[in-house]
């Protein structure tokens, strides 16, 4: 009918606009201090005029699966990447890959479709009632944030302790499905929309809060203004280490000969470069020993991959030795779990060397490095991602894939009792200072009283003297009771019949997950057969 028309033609104009926008070639033309190649203030304004136009359908209609999934919008996307000027990646595009494009889209997008918009039963205001929106990470967890800043000038925080774009592009080289590598068209299309989206968030945040240094710098580059960038560190539960930490640097069950690497064993962690810099090591100290400990649990370590490959490496180098010719050999590497007896938890762990090792070659916060310095342990580091930042001095760092700097660093320390006691207690005392769970807290308690300060929402709570008052709705009264309610379909795959406002149920419950009404439907917006790729 004519609804139907319009509502298609509204969904094309927007999602227009934001395939116009993501197929867009990232060439000359940013505004100055932007950082973000191509990132020219009208592709900007596209991405985020077609993004507000799909949130207002959403809102009105309930959903946006089922258009997503269109073959409406294969074929908008598919003329957007076809215009003069489009990347030559996405010129390259088939017909299997706007299928990609769409279903990642549609993933992406998800959070337009839910309940934020204030219409819902029992008089929930959604969005329009929140002091404050606090993402805790970039990609679609802004997407709420970034409506209500809209709608309702509601000041929006972002926090990343680990740059979200970055690991959208790293992830971007396999599918996490089947591992196979993506299509070049679809790569390219996909790095674009989390590249506006970041540069979107980047823009309309009031406040943007790095975990570090290193995610700081990368927020820069990618167009936020420095102006609004505040680190705060994250915080970590460091009671659980107090009883090994407090014992300084005498080991718990271990030796002061005794090097210890935490983590999981795979590729970045750089174990192979570790093993030959233990063989430099046990050159010149033969009676050092080394242990492994992996925090993966309940997962057979196999006989092949890179897990295997370090066992095999550390049996050519170190094979078994023996104190006498009546004694079993023993072997100067052992690979324990977290959890085993000998290591029952983490604080055992780092308890059971004198000296912790990292020799990662990509990191981004190093957790493992923080909970070494809550147990008073020196520490030798590769220097990547945030180690400097977090290290602060309180150890030392070498380069990475250098086996010969990390056995000199770790001989250095295996060697000087009173050096190694003096570090770790540097390092206890600068963890306790700047990574516990009460700093993060105490500052981000700060920082959300200064932005309601200054960007107060209208509201009817007010306090005993008149004034608005803050936080009289619990975090909790936002979360729907019985989100899992029945509905047919995955409830995202359908426009909604009739205004969210005149449901009624017993208690408030996401117009997705809602029993479907029988009220006659609205003509479905987008809802046609999926194209194959032969038919298309």
């Amino acid at each position: 009918g004519r609804g139907g028309r319009r509502q298609r033609r509204r969904f094309a104009e927007h999602f227009g606009e934001l395939a116009a926008a993501i197929s867009a070639p990232y060439g000359s033309g940013a505004p100055h201090g932007s950082g973000v190649p191509g990132r020219s203030t009208a592709e900007a304004d596209r991405f985020a005029n077609g993004l507000h136009g799909l949130a207002d359908l959403a809102g009105e209609y309930g959903g946006l699966s089922a258009a997503l999934r269109s073959e409406d919008a294969v074929g908008t996307l598919e003329r957007a990447c076809r215009t003069f000027g489009a990347p030559h990646g996405a010129h390259q595009v088939r017909v299997a890959d706007l299928l990609t494009v769409t279903e990642a889209l549609e993933r992406a997008l998800r959070p337009l479709s839910l309940d934020w918009y204030g219409e819902g039963a029992g008089g929930d205001p959604g969005l329009s009632g929140v002091d404050l929106c606090h993402a805790a990470t970039g990609g679609a967890a802004v997407l709420p944030g970034l409506l209500a800043k809209r709608r309702f000038g509601t000041p929006l925080l972002l926090t990343e302790y680990g740059v979200r774009l970055r690991e959208c592009y790293l992830a971007g080289a396999a599918d996490a499905a089947d591992g196979r590598p993506l299509p070049g068209p679809v790569r390219t299309l996909l790095a674009t929309f989390h590249g506006r989206l970041a540069a979107e968030a980047y823009a309309r945040a009031d406040l943007i809060t790095p975990g570090n240094t290193h995610t700081r710098r990368w927020q820069e580059r990618c167009g936020a203004d420095r102006e609004r960038l505040r680190t705060v560190y994250p915080g970590m539960d460091a009671a659980r280490f107090a009883e090994v930490g407090e014992q300084g640097a005498a080991p718990s069950g271990g030796d002061d000969r005794t090097l210890v690497w935490v983590g999981r064993i795979e590729p970045p962690k750089d174990v192979i470069a570790l093993l030959h810099a233990f063989a430099e090591v046990r050159r010149w100290q033969p009676d050092a020993r080394l242990r492994i400990i992996e925090t993966r649990r309940g997962e057979d370590p196999g006989t092949d991959g890179y897990p295997a490959h370090c066992r095999a490496l550390a049996e050519h180098l170190f094979p078994d030795e023996a104190a006498d010719a009546h004694s079993a050999g023993d072997n100067p590497v052992s690979f324990e779990r977290l959890g085993d007896p000998e290591v029952p938890t983490l604080a055992d762990a780092y308890g059971a060397g004198g000296v912790v090792v990292l020799s990662s070659v990509v990191e981004g916060f190093p957790v493992g490095l923080v909970e070494a310095m809550f147990c008073g342990r020196a520490t030798v580091s590769t220097d990547v991602g945030a180690v400097c930042e977090v290290i602060g001095g309180t150890g030392l760092v070498v380069p990475p894939r250098n086996p010969r700097a990390l056995a000199d660093a770790c001989l250095a320390m295996l060697g000087d009792p009173e050096r190694r006691a003096r570090l770790g207690a540097a390092a206890r005392a600068r963890a306790l200072e700047l990574f516990t769970v009460e700093q993060n807290v105490a500052a981000f308690r700060g920082i959300y009283l200064e932005l309601m300060s200054h960007c107060p929402v209208p509201r009817e709570e007010v306090g005993e003297g008149g004034g608005p008052l803050p936080f009289a709705r619990p975090a909790e009264a936002h979360v729907p009771g019985r989100w899992t309610a029945g509905r047919d379909g995955d409830g995202f795959g359908h426009w909604l019949p009739g205004p969210l406002a005149s449901r009624s149920a017993p208690e408030h419950t996401p117009t997705w997950a809602a029993p479907t009404p029988t009220a006659p439907p609205r003509e479905p917006l987008g809802v046609g057969p999926r194209p194959s790729e032969e038919g298309a």
